[in-house]
């Protein structure tokens, strides 16, 4: 990788429509899971890029965008990042074309509803001009898959492929040695009009680079996280829990409350009479009384009392009482009985 600046960029403008009601007030990379937002899971990633790399985040965001960059600028605020508008979602390519001014020379092009374990070390000495990670599933057919032939080398990509014959899923993280390369192959796409069920898949610019001689590579990762949808992040949340992101060594030992590891209570939570865990995280400003929850997942400022939840995704301020069960409670409800 070149000593250029590397910009790292994030499409975020999707409504986020599978995790309704939470995404009527926040975006999606904005919900918690094992006590940090999705973003801030995804920018984690970033921390095993070469020591002298000096990246800048290109964010593009579209419905309430604004929350993304309050967000970012409080956690990281001596991040560099830049925020553009796609008002009108037409896919992941005319995505990245909106940013094109901010992309000159090596880029990262990661997606913010999933999350990946990688080590990003090996850039400093990549030779390939582009890197697509990927992840063997049983079924691709939702996915995009990579075509990987003898040498090593991708072929082609295929979006969302009818056959199971190749089951190498790209993860959505790219790596491209030359932005300028990918945004000539999108504008290129975009004259041509080449798009899928109304949207510009990147896959689609890709082809056109690998057809212009693009020598692009595969990396493989382990570890895949969905975040698109409440059953899938609380799988997250369990996977993130059991894995190193509980904080049960830091918590002061508290009176009438029973805790079952792996869980994540942020500290300002406030814990009364309740059993916690195992798999619950609860953030800032939480209140609970008297209440069972596990495998749950209690946004900032939520309030529970006399209830038992599990399997439960609880949104900020949210207010739930006596109603035990499966609750998919969004910013600022009420349910009592």
């Amino acid at each position: 990788m070149s000593e250029e600046t590397l910009k790292v960029v994030i499409p975020m403008a999707g409504l986020g429509t599978r995790l309704r009601p939470h995404t009527w007030s926040k975006p999606k990379q904005l919900i918690s899971v094992a006590g940090k937002a999705v973003l801030e899971h995804v920018i984690d990633t970033f921390s095993s890029l070469p020591p002298t790399t000096n990246y800048e985040l290109v964010n593009i965001v579209g419905y309430l965008g604004d929350q993304i960059e309050s967000h970012l600028k409080q956690k990281y605020p001596n991040q560099k990042a830049y925020y553009v508008t796609q008002d009108d979602p037409r896919g992941q390519s005319h995505a990245i074309y909106l940013a094109r001014k901010y992309l000159q020379g090596p880029m990262l092009m990661v997606f913010a509803d999933t999350i990946i374990e990688t080590d990003l070390s090996f850039l400093e000495t990549e030779t390939a001009d582009a890197v697509a990670w990927v992840k063997p599933v049983p079924d691709p057919r939702r996915f995009g898959v990579a075509v990987v032939g003898e040498d090593g080398r991708v072929k082609r990509l295929i979006e969302k492929p009818k056959e199971m014959n190749n089951n190498l899923a790209v993860v959505g993280f790219y790596y491209f040695r030359r932005s300028e390369d990918l945004i000539s192959a999108i504008e290129e796409q975009l004259r041509l009009n080449v798009q899928l069920k109304g949207e510009f898949f990147l896959a689609d610019a890709v082809n056109i680079m690998l057809e212009r001689g693009l020598n692009m590579r595969v990396q493989k990762v382990d570890i895949w996280l969905d975040a698109g949808t409440p059953e899938a992040l609380l799988e997250t949340n369990h996977y993130l829990l059991e894995h190193g992101r509980d904080n049960v060594c830091d918590l002061t030992a508290r009176s009438n409350v029973v805790i079952v590891p792996p869980v994540f209570i942020h500290p300002s939570a406030q814990v009364s009479t309740s059993v916690i865990g195992p798999h619950a995280s609860l953030g800032a400003d939480c209140q609970v009384q008297s209440s069972i929850i596990r495998n749950s997942i209690l946004e900032d400022g939520a309030e529970v009392k006399d209830v038992i939840l599990e399997g439960s995704l609880i949104g900020r301020k949210a207010s739930i009482q006596r109603r035990p069960g499966v609750i998919n409670a969004g910013d600022h409800t009420v349910l009592s009985l």
